[in-house]
């Protein structure tokens, strides 16, 4: 679910999240970049490949929070925010748009020390029909893996 992308001249994550339907803090998490001053024309990145296969996306309203989105769609609030690179005491803001996970698959938020193996039997799937639903697989602490059920 992640692909690698090249940053191009004068381009900023600003951008590349723009591009691949994304948010800046999402890039910086999944490329562990904390200086954006770092970013160089050229440099390759972590980018979230884009699946309206595996998710719904939704417009957060004023008043909305994580907690009463999760109830509205029957997840763990927990999975939610993990999915959109946000901690659970994190604001939310109207008009910002986030993932939702769409029924019928699993999900999984890598750790450290993950291996493909371990991962794969958390979803009790068979390895190949895993590789070919998540694509390129990095197993950095915070990737999103996908299992349809």
């Amino acid at each position: 679910m992640f692909e690698s992308y090249r940053l191009g001249k004068d381009e900023d994550l600003a951008k590349v999240a723009e591009k691949y339907n994304t948010t800046v803090k999402i890039l910086q998490d999944i490329n562990n970049l904390y200086f954006l001053d770092s970013l160089r024309e050229g440099m390759e990145i972590i980018v979230p490949k884009e699946s309206k296969d595996y998710f719904n996306y939704y417009v957060v309203e004023k008043g909305d929070n994580l907690y009463g989105i999760a109830r509205k769609y029957n997840i763990n609030p927990e999975l939610l925010a993990s999915m959109n690179g946000l901690n659970m005491e994190d604001y939310i803001y109207p008009n910002q748009q986030i993932l939702i996970p769409k029924n019928g698959y699993s999900y999984y938020i890598t750790a450290d020390g993950d291996t493909l193996d371990e991962v794969i039997k958390v979803f009790g799937s068979n390895k190949d029909k895993f590789l070919k639903e998540n694509g390129t697989i990095y197993l950095m602490a915070g990737q999103l893996l996908v299992n349809k059920k």
